[in-house]
This record gives C-alpha cells, structure tokens and sequence, in this order.
C-alpha cells in the first residue's frame, strides 16, 4: 500500500514538473510563439531577448506613416514585422504581423513556403480580394491573410481588377506571396 502511495506521489511529481515550453515559432489565432494578441510594445524586448528589433525612431510620429517594428535574429535574418496599433506608443498592443521567416507555421503546418492548396485543405477561405498585384486569401479561422502574387494566376485573371476571383480560380500551386497576422479585428 505505501509503495503504491509512494509511486504516485512520483508519478504526480514528475508530470507535474514536465512543463511544455511554447514553440517560440508556433502560429495560432491569438498568438504566434510567445507573442500574443494583448502583447504591448513596451514588452517586445522580453519576448525577444535573443532576437534584434528595429524600433520606429522618435519624431517619426509626424511623418504620417505607419512605425513597424522589425524582429530580427542575431545572424540578421528577419523573421516579423510588427504594427502597433498606435505609433511610438509602448502601451500600445500589436495590431498585425508579417512573417517572413519559414519557420514559423500553425498547427496545420502552414509556412510562408505553402501553397494555396495547403490553405484550402486545411482552413475554410473566409474572403479573397482581387487587388491590383496581388489576390488576398483571409482565414478567420486564424486571422490570418495570404497574398498571393496575380503572376501565379492564370493570364486571363491577371489584369482585371473588377473579376470576381473564387477558390476555384487560383491554381493548387500559387505560392504565398506575403503571410500575415491579424489581431486588427479582436
């Protein structure tokens, strides 16, 4: 009886002291590694200690553009850029992220390196809009949108902005163009 005792309180200890660490490249709804939707400016530097950042540089407020803050590794490689909702403030939470490095992806495996295939058999498309050099696919379900550049698109969709472009119209071997995140709509 003590020896069965025993081996649970083991067994409850080892478990217990087991924490899964976040995949600092893991990609879902409200969060991307340690970077979630209520992440404030000021707090970027914790998150990405090892990393560079790129800050907006003051006085910048009056040019009327739109600060980004870039994340870099060590190496130089960029990985995100990140938009605050308002400028050179560092209450101010994240608004979108672009991600530019592969190693990022959701639990469905989607990378900056996926198709429009792997989107469309693994998120239900929420919207495509036909821009002018590109077409954008939304996914709600991880407010998430993928542009895919109008070259990968048949020549006969490419020009008129005024077509209205379906799923069914981009081929299964679109590349993404640009990969974001968008936290605008919570």
């Amino acid at each position: 009886m003590n020896k069965s005792i025993f081996s649970l309180i083991i067994l409850t200890l080892f478990f217990t002291s087991c924490k899964k660490e976040q995949d600092p490249f893991q990609i879902s709804k409200q969060h991307i590694g340690l970077l979630t939707d209520s992440t404030q400016v000021k707090d970027l530097e914790i998150i990405f200690n090892k990393d560079s950042i790129v800050k907006p540089i003051s006085g910048d407020e009056f040019t009327g553009h739109v600060n980004d803050i870039e994340i870099f590794e060590k190496g130089g490689k960029k990985l995100l850029t990140l938009t605050p909702r308002q400028s050179l403030d560092s209450t101010s939470v994240i608004e979108s992220i672009q991600i530019f490095d592969s190693r990022f992806k959701t639990n469905k495996n989607i990378t900056t390196l996926s198709t429009f295939k792997d989107i469309s058999d693994n998120y239900k498309i929420s919207r495509i809009d036909n821009l002018i050099n590109s077409v954008v696919v939304s996914v709600n379900d991880i407010n998430a949108t993928f542009a895919i550049d109008k070259k990968e698109l048949p020549a006969n969709l490419r020009f008129n902005m005024d077509l209205n472009i379906e799923a069914v119209h981009i081929p299964d071997n679109a590349k993404i163009k640009y990969f974001f995140l968008n936290w605008s709509k919570l």
